[in-house]
């Protein structure tokens, strides 16, 4: 997930106030008058959170996800975002992409289990909802197309890929790509009872400097209707998310279509309709991702922007970027849940408002003036296992008295 790009770090002195869950009693019992979505992303790119390593056994494997499950249980969460297409391969026997690599260590090899499958069937016993995430265009965090399973379709399919900052990607600029990687992510749509489609942030590659992403090609076979390349790169990302939204709902009623992208859109500066921020990477520009049209269009079911940064950070102020949000969903009927940085609590690398336990509580605190949001992801799940500095369980403290089932 992207950090601050680009962004100054400021100080700031916030409250230390705290919000009881709104409820309303009924029954002889208290309820909660809505409920709110609680959730965790695990990541397995690079075996970030899990697998913690790769080679382990199927039920190594297993018992470690399940862990993470029963963790997510004790701290009254209630729902896990179980990245299961890190780099173009799969966490499910998939017929269009190889085994995943973080699994076994060699993309392709079956690693004795279906981890999608059992992670669906042990999250909904717990209680949990499932968003199955999802990166659409990432191909591999190297540039050695030999280094792919000899299967993979970036091998069968050479001109769909291009190698940009140390890294290989499919191209967006090319149809056929885009159909192929909506199929292969619809497969588990269609085959495993996933409560949502879940994408991160990255769509077009972030930018490099000095160096071109080198899609001229696509663009002179594609382009002619667009007045300039960005432009043109702007259609291609939002028809993958209209398209997307469209075919979910078309293969299985019920599930959900989120995106989490990097939390500014475009700044005041640039546009009238932007945050008051002075981010460094702003969407609709470097990605190329209109996030802000695909909520005004409804094209997805919830957003989930990733708002990494302290309250009172100068270039990007907390605050700030969450009331942007909040008023940017306001009559769409999308989702507004905000991507929180536990990573960042209690890194020495971070600045002050991170060394203290109660900044994350703080911004669930702030959210609920907010009637918008429904909700938080804290990324990731082995922040959450360590907490390093306590600033997970006083979120649970202060917020998460009782378990109350996500939004619908």
């Amino acid at each position: 997930m992207a950090g601050a790009a680009g962004l100054v770090a400021a100080m700031t002195t916030g409250g230390d106030a705290v919000a009881s869950p709104v409820r309303q009693g009924g029954g002889g019992e208290d309820r909660l008058v809505r409920g709110e979505l609680r959730g965790v992303w695990i990541a397995t790119v690079a075996n970030l959170d899990w697998p913690s390593k790769k080679g382990l056994t199927a039920a190594a494997q297993e018992a470690e996800l399940i862990a993470h499950l029963d963790r997510a249980v004790r701290l009254r969460l209630n729902a896990v975002v179980l990245q299961v297409r890190p780099t173009a391969d799969a966490l499910w026997p998939s017929p269009y992409e190889p085994w995943a690599d973080c699994l076994t260590g060699v993309q392709g090899k079956d690693p004795g289990w279906d981890p999608l499958a059992t992670a669906v069937r042990e999250a909904h016993d717990r209680g949990l909802e499932l968003h199955a995430w999802f990166n659409p265009y990432r191909v591999a965090n190297h540039t050695d197309p030999a280094r792919l399973s000899a299967s993979h379709p970036a091998r069968r399919n050479p001109d769909w890929v291009l190698p940009y900052g140390g890294k290989l990607y499919y191209n967006p600029g090319l149809p056929e790509v885009r159909r192929f990687v909506q199929d292969a992510m619809l497969d588990a749509v269609r085959r495993y009872e996933i409560d949502a489609v879940h994408w991160d942030d990255y769509f077009y590659p972030y930018p490099v400097a000095g160096e071109a992403f080198k899609d001229d090609a696509a663009y002179e076979r594609y382009g002619g209707d667009f007045p300039d390349k960005a432009a043109w790169r702007r259609d291609n990302v939002d028809r993958l998310v209209r398209e997307m939204g469209e075919r979910i709902r078309e293969t299985r009623q019920g599930v959900r279509f989120g995106i989490s992208p990097f939390a500014v859109w475009r700044n005041k500066a640039t546009d009238p309709l932007g945050s008051d921020t002075r981010a460094g990477v702003e969407t609709y520009d470097a990605l190329h991702a209109d996030t802000r049209k695909w909520v005004k269009e409804g094209w997805i079911d919830y957003i989930c922007p990733q708002i990494y940064w302290h309250i009172g950070l100068a270039t990007a102020d907390y605050a700030k970027v969450l009331a942007w949000w909040a008023a940017t969903v306001r009559g769409t009927g999308v989702g507004l849940y905000v991507g929180e940085a536990l990573y960042k609590a209690g890194d020495p690398a971070q600045p002050a408002p991170w060394q203290d336990p109660a900044e994350l509580s703080r911004h669930l605190t702030l959210a609920r003036d907010h009637d918008e949001v429904g909700g938080h992801i804290f990324f990731s799940a082995k922040h959450v296992a360590a907490d390093r500095i306590g600033a997970m369980a006083r979120v649970v403290a202060d917020h998460y008295q009782d378990r109350v089932r996500a939004p619908r």
